[in-house]
């Protein structure tokens, strides 16, 4: 089996309807892309299952959906409006853009730029000195622009939690410990956005903040950060050897957090971040306490004491995610001159196609019932379009696992063959036990 390239994937989402360039008729608007009938599917279900791990699974964690916009203050608590930001760097030669810390290793304050050359011009001499930007997207509420009224598109979704939160534990009557879990869409105004939907502006979190008593909070990391790796070979079907963790170093780590480590996968581009497990401690809500004015200390009754909670966040971002279950998925099945996506058969967009073997002799009022029998407990599709083999590797390339072919013998026996995606075994079986069967094939490997 060959290494998958990012432009095969790439390929594949727009060929097949995962995902497309934002705005591409008017030729595109960088580091956005919008999700077709697939990638929609396909994102749901990523999300859905990290909810059901979350929320359903733990009975001391509970869902939250707060606010893109917020009050600014709370980008002031966080630190976001004044340290939210990345080194920029401009050639003066061709005009191109980076971040300073890809073009130096080190503390980009240190580095010579006079001496250092553009990558796509080849020019020494041109690079400016580095300068702070800020990710944060700015804006304006109410019908005057002036600072008054300036407010931001959230970086994160991680402060709607912490600003909510005891109102959360009290609604819930939740004792320590407890968790709130969110998925929303976040904006960073990336100075170079790359790697397909791995690094883009507007991409959605999967968080999850984990409120624990000062001292446990070890304990309570390393039983996420488990609990977390197994929800990717586990939940989503993904290799092992493609996941590890890495943690971060003295030098490395946020100013607010105590530990941190980032599970990554191994993409075509290299090993990269698609989670990250953190010991934020206190810092968040003693800072929003400062900024507010208003009393963050949870009161604890069975300890008959108050004090800020330490936060174990684990934050995961959905594109990401969906990116590595598509790497992980895309196989060039070269022996049979097709192209594969394996994907989780539960996570699979669409579970079955229906396909009548031709188009006469009563095949296709059989196969359309079939379908419109299915459809009611799975995503199904009816397909009559070309040679049967032009069909199973269509679907293939769609990640569906069943294809449901119905030819003369259907007429005579009321059977079917199933075949699978994969291995391309075919089976035979009758129709009254259909649904039945191909609910316990999807469920093997269901979460």
């Amino acid at each position: 089996m060959k290494e998958t390239s990012l432009d095969k994937i790439i390929s594949l989402c727009k060929r097949r309807g995962f995902i497309f360039q934002s705005s591409e008729i008017y030729g595109g608007f960088g580091a956005v892309y919008d999700y077709g009938p697939l990638g929609t599917s396909l994102k749901n279900a990523i999300s859905q299952r990290w909810m059901k791990a979350m929320t359903q699974m733990h009975e001391n964690v509970v869902g939250l959906d707060s606010g893109i916009l917020m009050h600014p203050k709370i980008w002031e608590a966080s630190g976001h409006v004044g340290a939210f930001n990345d080194p920029l760097v401009d050639c003066k030669h061709c005009n191109a853009r980076f971040r300073a810390d890809e073009l130096f290793e080190g503390n980009p304050d240190d580095g010579n730029w006079g001496e250092i050359q553009c990558p796509p011009c080849g020019t020494t001499g041109k690079l400016t000195e580095p300068r702070q930007f800020n990710l944060m997207f700015k804006t304006h509420v109410g019908p005057v622009e002036d600072d008054a009224a300036v407010a931001y598109l959230r970086p994160e979704t991680a402060q709607g939690i912490y600003v909510n939160y005891l109102l959360v534990q009290g609604a819930m009557r939740l004792k320590i410990p407890f968790g709130i879990a969110q998925i929303g869409k976040a904006f960073r105004n990336e100075i170079v956005a790359r790697n397909f939907i791995f690094r883009t502006r507007e991409f959605e979190q999967m968080e999850m903040q984990y409120f624990v008593k000062p001292g446990r909070d070890e304990e309570s990391m390393k039983s996420w950060k488990e609990e977390r790796l197994n929800f990717y070979t586990d939940k989503l079907g993904i290799d092992s050897a493609k996941l590890r963790f890495q943690q971060h170093g003295e030098g490395e780590l946020a100013h607010y957090a105590k530990e941190a480590w980032d599970i990554e996968y191994e993409f075509p581009f290299g090993w990269s971040e698609v989670e990250g497990v953190h010991n934020r401690t206190d810092f968040d809500l003693k800072q929003h306490q400062e900024h507010s004015g208003k009393n963050m200390q949870i009161f604890d009754q069975e300890a008959n004491e108050k004090y800020f909670p330490y936060i174990i966040e684990t934050s995961a971002g959905l594109n990401r995610m969906l990116l590595a279950i598509l790497a992980d998925a895309y196989w060039d099945d070269t022996e049979n001159d097709r192209i594969v996506l394996k994907l989780h058969p539960s996570l699979a967009p669409v579970k079955a196609v229906v396909c009548p073997l031709v188009k006469k002799e009563g095949l296709p009022e059989i196969a359309r019932k079939i379908t419109d029998d299915l459809k009611s407990n799975f995503k199904v599709l009816y397909d009559q379009a070309g040679s049967i083999g032009k069909r199973y590797y269509r679907q293939d390339e769609m990640g569906t696992p069943y294809c449901i072919t119905v030819d003369h013998q259907t007429s005579e026996d009321q059977t079917v063959t199933i075949r699978e995606r994969d291995s391309q075994a075919q089976d035979r079986i009758g129709l009254d036990k259909l649904s039945e069967a191909l609910s316990a094939k999807i469920n093997d490997f269901s979460a």
